[in-house]
């Protein structure tokens, strides 16, 4: 892939849910929420603070995210359907 975010931007690669429930029920594709996981494919270098100097990113590529339901743009890269957001718009980093 040859694409490579700026500053503090990330691409992430949502992360699927169940296609059934705990008590095995089929979830119709009407139905189903967007997740609010995903897979960290790319960072940006960070942003700059007043003096100039880079603001060192506090996820990387590989990182398992959460993040707001209506968090980034969506984006199509290489036929591939990503999302695009700012560090702050991450939540958290599923361990």
């Amino acid at each position: 892939m040859a694409f490579t975010p700026l500053h503090d931007r990330v691409l992430v690669r949502r992360v699927e849910s169940d296609e059934k429930t705990a008590g095995g029920l089929i979830i119709p594709e009407s139905a189903k929420e967007k997740p609010a996981e995903g897979l960290v494919i790319s960072v940006g270098a960070g942003a700059k603070d007043d003096d100039g100097d880079r603001i060192a990113m506090d996820v990387k590529e590989g990182d398992k995210i959460l993040f707001g339901k209506w968090s980034g743009t969506e984006v199509t890269i290489d036929g591939e359907e990503l999302l695009i957001m700012k560090e702050s718009d991450i939540m958290g980093i599923i361990a």
